[in-house]
């Protein structure tokens, strides 16, 4: 698999999901993070049908696979995950907690399938066996399951959070030289001084305090030209109303 499009072969199942709502949830999932290979599994697929609607999923929908089994299902996969909430049912699998599991994915050179169990009961200890190993999100004590679709989210995110952004970042915003806060600096006591605010505590601090002030705002570039366009309005006004 290329370590930066996990995308590419990575199979979603969900087995025995029965809300339309949380299957269309789990596609919207699927389509903001670039997988397409959504596989349900069970003999009740009415929830399937009626979550082709969902918005922004319809892609993933439309190509969606319904399978009988779990092992049909999976075929074709080298890797197969189990999600479990853990409890207290006895594991013979190697349990990865989420942050752990993205390694596994990257080099696994076949399809990996993570599946997804129903809403009520989670995967059976039938439909567990047939994984490799089991996943789990981290959640506070006492939590309970988390709901299909915003698990499917979580996962999906950890898998794709070290690939590269899809779209362009902005440029970071040049940071105020030591000129352009001096001449903030210069013109904002310029100003405190014309509305006297100077001349009362805390407003009479010294240069030095002030000079630290500014600095500590993390100013960019940008900002001190708005900050200082504001600061001449205002000087203007206190100087028209002094006449």
């Amino acid at each position: 698999m290329d370590p930066d499009l996990p995308s590419s072969s990575l199979a979603v199942v969900l087995v025995r999901a029965r809300n339309p709502l949380n299957v269309g949830a789990a596609a919207r999932a699927m389509s903001n993070f670039g997988v397409k290979d959504l596989r349900v599994v069970g003999d009740y697929l009415q929830p399937l049908e009626a979550a082709r609607s969902a918005i922004d999923a319809a892609p993933v929908l439309a190509s969606a696979q319904a399978f009988s089994s779990v092992a049909e299902a999976i075929a074709d996969c080298t890797l197969v995950y189990g999600t479990t909430a853990l409890g207290d049912r006895d594991l013979h699998h190697p349990v990865d907690v989420l942050r752990d599991a993205p390694s596994h994915v990257r080099q696994n050179p076949g399809r990996t399938a993570i599946l997804f169990g129903s809403e009520k009961t989670g995967l059976s200890n039938d439909e567990l066996s047939h994984c490799h190993r089991l996943l789990t999100i981290p959640m506070a004590r006492g939590g309970v399951s988390m709901n299909l679709g915003q698990a499917v989210a979580v996962c999906l995110y950890e898998l794709h959070r070290d690939a590269p952004a899809q779209r362009n970042l902005p440029e970071p915003a040049a940071a105020a030289t030591a000129d352009d806060l001096d001449r903030f600096e210069s013109l904002l006591r310029e100003t405190l001084t014309a509305a006297e605010y100077d001349r009362r505590f805390p407003g009479n601090m010294g240069a030095n305090e002030t000079r630290e002030l500014v600095r500590r705002l993390g100013l960019t570039s940008a900002d001190t030209t708005v900050w200082m366009g504001m600061l001449r309005q205002v000087l203007w006004k206190l100087r028209q109303a002094g006449r």
